[in-house]
């Protein structure tokens, strides 16, 4: 496949060299010759130092043959600009970095399909949305629902309280009639996409997934019982992340915006008058500062300045002053690993949500989204299953998926239902797909509308 990325950011490296390991086709374009050297530094990929709004250079670096353009420089206009050029050029799917959160509104959608953009991508309300739904529940790392909460995907770390889950098998732990199945398995720095045979152990951050009847059961079962319910959240830094986590919390949440600049204060009270935040200017890092403004009986932090190095130290701060559930904006990769080490909590990159949701545009098949686990080395697709797909030819069990890649459930008619090696798929429904990172590819055969003229490879 033909992948051209205009902007070598953050972003645009990231996905980079997440898809060069596929052996792409890959062409970086920045007008920066400094940043394309050091975000392609030997990764097996062409770069072009050219104006990416330039029909001569989007030409040159063959565009009108691209399978996919994905525009992610700085500037929201230059990325509209050039994806819409692309288009016209013959690209057959363009994607845009925008930070303008009015432009993602359903009543735009039409208007930008019609300029040539397919996908519009606001990494801060990704990262937005993330947030919000993480603290809502002090006692998970990760949560999120499939389908209107018809399926429910949970990210637990497990401690002592445990011990119950330690020592067995899962195809004992979570036999097929189980009402959760483990899809997923961070221990340390491996990522287990599990099968039977495999144990969980004290430490691990273990995926669940169930169906919303059984979270109250599962809370119980990882003794997560005694975890407050937020209702007080602070969050150190106000850029728009902030703003837009604000604008996603529920009514019953209350919240705190502790800022330095004093005219960027002015601004978020301007832009958040009426949502309910109060706005502090200060110091986040003032111990003190935090004490007085209630950090105590304060169930949820979340650190949101360009910091990375910042955001971790005031997560570790914030729960030596008893706050249960911290969230940390961690940028830098190198820093993931060992935020995770010092049991930060919930973990926030905005590359790996923004090359999650990039990512399902390379897929042949039907897919409504991708997720990133982000702490861990996998991701989530879910998958409209169409008629004669090759994953409805036969029972989950006789399927040969590639390994590393497992089914955790389905939905079909509105209902959740977990899978098991005897669940037969049909056409309609709605899986939910569990990979090592960048691996979904390897089920486009599975889930794809079949070819005409070719047999199924089980007859």
């Amino acid at each position: 496949m033909k992948i051209i990325i205009a902007g070598a950011g953050a972003v645009g490296s990231h996905l980079a060299a997440l898809l060069s390991k596929e052996n792409h086709d890959i062409v970086v374009l920045d007008e920066d010759a400094d940043k394309l050297a050091n975000a392609t530094g030997e990764l097996d990929v062409m770069t072009l130092c050219i104006k990416p709004t330039s029909i001569r250079g989007l030409k040159e670096a063959g565009t009108p043959q691209a399978d996919l353009f994905i525009a992610v420089t700085p500037s929201e206009t230059k990325n509209l600009t050039c994806c819409t050029l692309a288009h016209h050029l013959g690209a057959r799917k363009t994607v845009a970095r925008i930070d303008n959160a009015e432009y993602l509104q359903p009543k735009n959608a039409a208007f930008f399909s019609s300029s040539g953009i397919e996908s519009l991508i606001y990494p801060e309300v990704l990262a937005a949305q993330e947030i919000a739904e993480g603290v809502k529940r002090s006692w998970v790392r990760q949560y999120w629902e499939v389908r209107d909460g018809a399926l429910i995907i949970l990210g637990i770390k497990l401690r002592e309280e445990a011990s119950s889950l330690y020592g067995k098998q899962l195809k004992d732990l979570c036999p097929p009639d189980s009402p959760y199945h483990i899809v997923a398995i961070k221990r340390d720095e491996t990522t287990i996409i599990p099968g039977g045979f495999d144990e969980l152990c004290q430490g691990d951050i273990a995926y669940f997934m169930t169906t919303k009847k059984y979270v109250p059961y599962i809370r119980q079962l990882v003794g997560k019982e005694s975890y407050p319910d937020v209702r007080k959240l602070m969050i150190m830094g106000g850029g728009r992340i902030a703003v837009q986590t604000c604008r996603l919390l529920p009514d019953y949440m209350n919240a705190k915006i502790i800022e330095r600049d004093y005219n960027r204060c002015r601004q978020l009270a301007d832009v958040l008058e009426n949502d309910d935040v109060m706005v502090i200017n200060g110091d986040g890092r003032d111990t003190q500062l935090l004490l007085d403004e209630g950090i105590r009986t304060t169930q949820a932090f979340c650190a949101l300045t360009p910091e990375t190095e910042t955001n971790i130290l005031a997560c570790l701060a914030a729960k030596r002053m008893g706050v249960r559930k911290t969230v940390a904006l961690v940028e830098n990769n190198e820093y993931i690993t060992m935020a995770e080490k010092l049991d930060i909590g919930t973990i926030i990159n905005k590359k790996s949500i923004a090359a999650s949701h990039i990512y399902q545009m390379l897929l042949e098949a039907d897919v409504a989204s991708v997720k990133s686990l982000t702490i861990a080395d996998a991701d989530v697709a879910e998958f409209d299953v169409v008629e004669g797909a090759l994953v409805t030819q036969q029972p989950v069990m006789k399927l040969s998926l590639p390994k590393g890649i497992t089914l955790g459930g389905l939905v079909r008619n509105g209902e959740g239902v977990l899978i098991n090696g005897h669940t037969q798929i049909q056409p309609g429904d709605h899986v939910v797909a569990f990979s090592r990172t960048a691996m979904f590819k390897q089920l486009d055969r599975y889930f794809s509308k079949p070819k005409e003229g070719l047999f199924s490879i089980f007859h």
